[in-house]
């Protein structure tokens, strides 16, 4: 009750315009080691608040994404996290319980068979799943996505964090929110257990009638931060997201073959087929668990603005994932639909300090008679530390509106990407019953360190009756334009 009590008082502080954490006006360098681990709290209790930002202050961010040497994948591992064994009525621990995905892997149902090689279809199937939905209950039982990926390490031990966006799919509560997975290796995942239900939950939608993201949030870019006046477990999490409002937006001349649809929607919602506002939001957190939203200079807290009515991003704003190229240099690429061209368009904008932001326009569109012909969203940029050049993954769209993983590349970052081949890097899974059939997409890329020409690519993917599920790909060698699905381990 205390707690609770202390939240609530917490929300109902009024912070002046200069509260963001002290730490943030050093000069900033990349974390030396992981993140602290779970903390034990009160499992009840989320705490969110939040901050405006002083639009006066202009403090140069020095951030760095943070992913490191190849771990070990061995098939044949297995996680030693328990579930919570406490009997009905009793409160769970507040130590640290894991739901592990072994026991996902199991309720995955491929096509049945009776001979003898069926575990090896079993395994097959799932080939590249890592993280499937939540049990039945939970709210990501309907639909995941949109994974974000995140690697630390230390003297003795190494972490992965995949922040994602998962739904149940009701009607009041089935809006899009964001969950937080761990990893040992980047291929078995757990949800942290505070209650069934909420096994992973971090992030809800803005319960404030006035803000742009009160019925749907989605993860796009997570940033990590130290500053060398604090320890590294001090690290600061800013996460970049697009937030979803009921507002409809009207667009009737749609010369598409398919339905335009913002955001888009696989898992048998009654909103499917409807364009929704959608707008580029912030979040801080010091521990990637706990997360308070950083309101922006639009009236609804977010970052920024669509265009105006004759500009490419008129409808709306989505997937905004941001590459610190220099101090007071941040890049954010994000994709909306250009009415006049009737396509789906990436587009670029630059930050001195990633809260206030200068749109420069398009930057990849589609192309005629390719898998991308009506045009890339969700992209996912990325410096390469070998020579510099930038690497786009994004979701290509054709013209039956099917989707593809698509790559580009650009010395600069700007407006200069080319595209090396007609062919996608990764496409569904051909022949029934594998878990991403129908289409992939919602690419983010990982470079290994120590291994510059190695990449993970994560990905979501939908198969039968619009079933979800994150995968992995691999890429060894010096070829990131060919990838391989990541052999599941076997059950």
């Amino acid at each position: 009750m205390e707690a609770a009590a202390s939240c609530t008082a917490m929300n109902r502080l009024n912070f002046p315009s200069t509260s963001l954490p002290h730490r943030l006006s050093h000069h900033l360098h990349p974390p030396s080691s992981f993140p602290p681990p779970w903390k034990q709290v009160n499992p009840k209790v989320a705490i969110f608040l939040t901050f405006r930002h002083n639009t006066r202050t202009s403090t140069l961010l020095s951030i760095a994404t943070h992913c490191s040497p190849k771990p070990n994948t061995n098939a044949n591992s297995s996680s030693n996290s328990e579930q919570d064994q406490n009997p009905p009525g009793n409160e769970p621990n507040p130590s640290t319980e894991f739901q592990s995905l072994t026991d996902k892997c199991r309720s995955f149902s491929p096509p049945s068979s009776s001979s003898p090689s069926s575990s090896s279809q079993i395994v097959s199937c799932s080939r590249g799943l890592v993280l499937d939905l939540g049990p039945e209950s939970s709210w990501d039982s309907a639909e995941v996505g949109s994974p974000v990926v995140k690697r630390f390490l230390s003297d003795d031990e190494e972490r992965w964090y995949m922040w994602y966006h998962g739904s149940s799919g009701g009607e009041l509560d089935g809006l899009d929110s964001i969950g937080l997975a761990v990893s040992s290796n980047g291929a078995h995942w757990e949800r942290e257990v505070r209650s069934p239900e909420h096994a992973g939950l971090v992030m809800r939608c803005s319960k404030d009638w006035w803000a742009f993201d009160t019925a749907g949030i989605r993860p796009c870019e997570v940033v990590v931060m130290s500053s060398s006046k604090v320890r590294a477990a001090g690290a600061v999490y800013w996460m970049y997201y697009t937030g979803y409002s009921s507002e409809k937006v009207n667009y009737l001349e749609n010369s598409l073959d398919f339905d335009l649809e913002n955001p888009e929607r696989v898992c048998g919602r009654s909103d499917n087929g409807n364009i929704f506002q959608s707008l580029p939001g912030l979040a801080i957190s010091q521990d990637g668990r706990h997360w308070a939203r950083i309101e922006g200079e639009h009236h609804s807290g977010a970052l920024f603005d669509v265009g105006v009515e004759n500009e490419w991003d008129s409808l709306f704003v989505s997937s905004p994932t941001v590459v610190f190229h220099s101090n007071g240099d941040l890049r954010m690429y994000y994709h909306s639909f250009d009415k006049e061209m009737g396509e789906l368009c990436i587009g670029i904008a630059r930050s001195r300090d990633g809260i206030k932001w200068v749109k420069l326009g398009k930057i990849l569109g589609g192309r005629r008679g390719c898998f991308d012909e009506c045009g890339a969203v969700n992209a996912h940029v990325v410096r390469d530390r070998k020579d510099g050049k930038y690497f786009m993954v994004y979701e290509g769209v054709d013209s039956n509106g099917e989707r593809s993983i698509g790559f580009a590349v650009s010395n600069d970052g700007l407006k200069e990407w080319r595209r090396p081949g007609e062919e996608p890097v990764l496409r569904p899974s051909e022949g029934e019953g594998w878990w991403d059939n129908r289409r992939v997409g919602s690419p983010y890329l990982v470079q290994l360190e120590g291994k510059e020409s190695e990449w993970r690519l994560y990905y979501r993917g939908v198969g039968n009756e619009g079933r979800t599920g994150i995968g992995m790909a691999v890429s060894e060698g010096s070829d990131i334009g060919c990838f391989r699905r990541w052999t599941c381990f076997h059950i």
